[in-house]
């Protein structure tokens, strides 16, 4: 038998048996890990948000191998340019970085992240070290000689010969106190920044986005009430040209957003009666969220209110006063709107060939059908909710609140809002969706501008400051805009149910402290009606969901001034116009609860501690970090509190605090801790 050639040449047989190396596609030269991008959601699966006027901070792990130093840059560009901005990132600590940016436009912008090793910046590190050690040699001056000739082929020409004439000052003295001169000056490490050496920067492989929103998507105060209650007359159905009158009430209490329950036609068929139930009697009005009769559908308007003109009047006068209108938009309909007669197939069948009327089981609403995303005809479906939409901005509608939108497809939503903003990147959309945490945050990340919370069932200190710390932290606060509402037509919790004033002003006050956006159902709200249904339900007796109510808001047994008063605090102090600078701290009472608030820019400072026992009296020390908030230990600074005027002298971190519910259950404390002198006594800014 025959050798074989592996045997006669073992070694080239093994060379010829090892697998050859390609040359990786990557560029190895390039050395930087750029990571941990913040703000970054889902991995840049969709945008972040921020408003019209924000410093949009961005924070990324840069890093290399060896002791090579590094530089980085944010791009970015609104998506209506082409041409990218590039701000120098700064070092933190661990290989962290960050750098800032202006967001000035609505719409989107989109930024990313170049990083390099900076040869230059390292040379010149290392070389302050060897002069403190007086171990610098005339090569160490050849080689940043070489560097700086480098940059100057980048140059511009004038830079080009200042750079030529700083490389051959390097090169052509002898004097290592000349070299050094020239080469730790600063004005030539300002123009070589200028000109550096980009080759084999690494560019991170994606482009991430922000969308940016009217400031009213940051911060609003919303009015909720229904149109067909505001006559000033018992009994009668109300007008537009009736809540046009009642708009001065609403903006003198400081509101800037006005929201209205469905304006449209109310279907007939299976109308609910007074207080949900299943047989409506003679003159019964129906839910306004049960849309649609012979007289219209989505884009109508009842007949009883007025007309298209009236809206237009109302939508007007209300800018005019400040403020704007939220239109309810609840895509269902009732089972004789015009879509069911006319587009039978955009709704589901049972067995019996009857459309499938909504349900949560046990409860049943046969007074109205739900769209079937599931249709052949989905895109049909899409198109036209996406119609709804388009009419209601054309009469000039600005800011939606959308019931219950998860119970239609996430990418629906995703689809209609992105199209909608793209023509209108002033349009605001607050999502209903009273359901499991991570639907509600998934509408937001598809595009909803600002979501209803929890808020009305967190109730003790412990489970008020955890929630309210995951929904303002990142990274859940880069994309969900929490708006805090104590009470809706829907829900009227088992606190306001106490009744009482107390109860009242404590949710009130921590709605419109604990969060920039909040709203409250307005009439309810304001004379603290409190009757439920029945003993466990968060029905109201005599619900405004089904039937006209009359209310006295005139009365001087009412929380108007009281609101009026938190309003006026929320529109001058502009730590309450943010969520970004929420926090909680420790007091030694479990019914009061301390946090804080502060401006952007760190000039405005409040502290807030709330009563949380509608009962009795509490009190309690707090205790406050003072180093974050740059007062010295051993030094006085003012509380004053706003809701009061009364004025404390604190010193230290731990102050004594009172509150008697019966009086103002809260303190709204503004900081002042700057010293100086104004004629013979000392006081504080």
């Amino acid at each position: 038998m025959q050798d074989s050639v592996a045997e006669k040449h073992p070694s080239a047989s093994k060379e010829s048996m090892e697998p050859q190396s390609e040359k990786p596609k990557l560029d190895g030269r390039r050395r930087v890990i750029i990571e941990g991008i913040s703000p970054e959601v889902d991995g840049g699966r969709f945008p972040a948000k921020r408003t019209v006027g924000d410093m949009v901070r961005i924070e990324a792990d840069v890093f290399t191998d060896g002791h090579d130093s590094v530089t980085a840059v944010v791009l970015f560009r609104p998506e209506t340019s082409s041409e990218w901005t590039e701000t120098r990132m700064r070092a933190l600590v661990n290989d962290r970085w960050t750098a800032e940016f202006p967001v000035q436009e609505l719409g989107r912008y989109r930024y990313t992240i170049h990083a390099w090793i900076d040869h230059w910046e390292t040379w010149r590190r290392d070389l302050a070290k060897r002069i403190h050690a007086n171990t610098d040699t005339p090569v160490d001056y050849l080689i940043g000689a070489e560097l700086i000739e480098a940059a100057a082929d980048l140059a511009n020409s004038e830079d080009q010969k200042w750079l030529q004439s700083k490389a051959e000052a390097l090169r052509s003295s002898n004097e290592i106190s000349q070299h050094r001169d020239v080469a730790l000056d600063a004005t030539l490490n300002d123009v070589m920044l200028h000109h550096p050496d980009r080759r084999f920067a690494t560019e991170l492989d994606r482009e991430l986005v922000i969308v940016v929103d009217p400031v009213r998507a940051r911060f609003s105060s919303w009015y909720e009430f229904f149109p067909r209650s505001a006559s000033s007359q018992p009994g009668k159905h109300g007008t537009f040209k009736d809540c046009e009158a009642r708009l001065p009430h609403i903006a003198e209490m400081g509101f800037n957003v006005v929201y209205l329950p469905p304006i449209h036609p109310i279907g007939n068929n299976f109308r609910k009666g007074k207080n949900n139930s299943t047989t409506a009697e003679r003159g019964d009005v129906g839910s306004p969220w049960a849309i649609g009769s012979e007289e219209g559908g989505h884009k109508s308007i009842h007949p009883q209110l007025g007309t298209l003109d009236d809206f237009r009047s109302l939508v007007k006068r209300t800018s005019e006063l400040g403020m704007q209108i939220a239109l309810d938009i609840a895509f269902q309909v009732a089972p004789d709107h015009p879509y069911v007669k006319e587009h039978e197939e955009w709704f589901r069948k049972r067995p019996d060939g009857t459309i499938q009327y909504a349900e949560n089981p046990p409860k049943k609403y046969q007074d109205i059908y739900p769209f079937d995303f599931e249709s052949t005809k989905w895109f049909e479906i899409w198109q036209e909710l996406k119609d709804i939409f388009v009419y209601w901005i054309r009469q000039g509608v600005r800011i939606f609140r959308v019931d219950n939108p998860h119970t239609k497809a996430f990418p629906f939503w995703e689809w209609c809002i992105t199209e909608l903003k793209a023509q209108w990147p002033d349009v605001l959309f607050l999502s209903e969706a009273f359901t499991r945490p991570k639907i509600m945050y998934r509408l937001a990340k598809v595009g909803f501008s600002q979501s209803y919370t929890y808020f009305p069932w967190r109730n003790g200190k412990q489970e008020i400051a955890t929630y309210l710390t995951e929904i303002t932290k990142p990274p859940v606060s880069d994309f969900f805009r929490p708006n805090q509402w104590p009470n809706t037509p829907d829900i009227l919790t088992e606190f306001l149910q106490l009744r009482t004033r107390a109860a009242f002003m404590i949710r009130f006050l921590l709605a419109a402290t604990l969060g920039a956006n909040y709203g409250i159902y307005g009439p309810a709200f304001e004379l603290m009606e409190g009757r439920a249904v029945r003993p466990g339900s968060e029905e109201y007796l005599d619900s405004e969901k089904y039937q006209i109510r009359e209310w006295d808001i005139k009365t001087r047994n009412s929380l108007r001034e009281f609101i009026s008063l938190v309003n006026r605090i929320r529109n001058e102090n502009p730590a309450l116009q943010t969520d970004l600078q929420l926090e909680f701290h420790p007091v030694d009472n479990d019914q009061l609860l301390c946090y804080s608030r502060r401006a952007a820019d760190g000039s405005n400072l409040l502290i807030m501690v709330m009563n949380l026992d509608p009962h009795h009296r509490q009190s309690g020390f707090v205790d406050l970090p003072l180093d974050r908030f740059e007062i010295e230990d051993d030094k006085p600074y003012q509380a004053n509190d706003l809701l009061t005027g009364a004025r404390y002298m604190w010193t230290g971190r731990r102050n004594y605090v009172e509150l008697d519910p019966n009086s103002v259950p809260g303190h709204i404390f503004r900081i002042r801790h700057r010293l100086r002198v104004e004629t013979d006594f000392e006081y504080f800014l």
